[in-house]
């Protein structure tokens, strides 16, 4: 059976090769010079396999320390995420989240995972309305935090802008048709509906509205039956529709804008924990 790799070892590894010598690593690591040569002594005996082109006052890895150096600096960067994350005050609460349809099915469910992963103390209460209906349920505290899609004369910060593409039934060629069968979000479910029309009033593109529905659910079974086809969120879009766009003819669609809500009168330390972790992950694709 083998033996484990001592993170210790591995430290002073990475520490040799990043300052370029044995001497550099010492006070990096807090040891003397003749201690690291031992450390490094020891790793080699452990995997079998001279790691390092000793040079007089200079150290470079050779093959082997290169591929080894891609795994140490992988076990070292775990190795201090789990301390820190075991250091860390554990948050205990439940939020109250609000969030669209058309953001749930298929954008909401992997973040959520590692939300609960990452802090498995908080609950969190799932609201789905409108951002019309959440905006002012944060503002009067109905609800903790929202994930909301800014609407018109809106002004507070975006932290995601989140395509809105074209999607069909992959067995039909629905957007050959003239006039194009489209389905649209309801108007008063957010600004998807305005960006979809524009953009074919834009582009002087002839359609007939083939359905209107608040729900993500009932435009899709529309699209997959090839009735129509429709703008929804790229976040949205499930593996059973096809995405289409400019080379089948489509103007392109203006974006969404999204951002994270918190209610004011909202001030638990699980509210802030999920604000901060929603806000980084939306931001990611800004």
């Amino acid at each position: 059976m083998s033996v484990p790799l001592d993170l210790e070892l591995l430290r002073t590894f990475v520490a040799v090769v990043e300052s370029g010598s044995l001497s550099n690593a010492a006070p990096l690591v807090g040891r003397s010079q003749s201690a690291v040569s031992m450390q490094i002594q020891r790793l080699e005996q452990s995997v079998g396999r001279e790691l390092l082109m000793r040079r007089p006052q200079a150290a470079r890895p050779n093959a082997a320390g290169e591929e080894l150096l891609a795994y140490a600096r992988k076990m070292l960067r775990l190795s201090d995420a789990a301390r820190a994350a075991i250091a860390r005050p554990e948050e205990i609460g439940s939020v109250r989240l609000g969030v669209p349809e058309d953001y749930v099915a298929h954008f909401l469910p992997p973040v959520l995972a590692q939300f609960a992963a990452e802090h498995p103390l908080v609950a969190v209460e799932l609201i789905c309305e409108a951002s019309r209906q959440l905006i002012p349920a944060v503002q009067n505290g109905r609800i903790d935090l929202a994930i909301v899609t800014r609407l018109p004369g809106e002004t507070f910060p975006v932290q995601r802008r989140e395509p809105l593409v074209w999607v069909a039934s992959p067995n039909h060629v629905t957007w050959e048709l003239d006039p194009l069968p489209i389905a649209l979000f309801e108007a008063g479910c957010g600004p998807a509906h305005a960006h979809v029309l524009e953009a074919l009033k834009g582009a002087n593109r002839s359609y007939r509205v083939a359905y209107s529905s608040a729900s993500l659910s009932g435009l899709i079974a529309v699209v997959e039956a090839g009735l129509a086809i429709a703008g929804l969120p790229r976040c949205s879009v499930p593996p059973s529709l096809r995405t289409i766009g400019g080379y089948d003819g489509l103007p392109s669609i203006r974006e969404l804008e999204m951002s994270v809500l918190r209610s004011p009168a909202s001030t638990p330390a699980a509210t802030q924990c999920l604000y901060d972790f929603l806000q980084r992950e939306l931001s990611r694709n800004l």
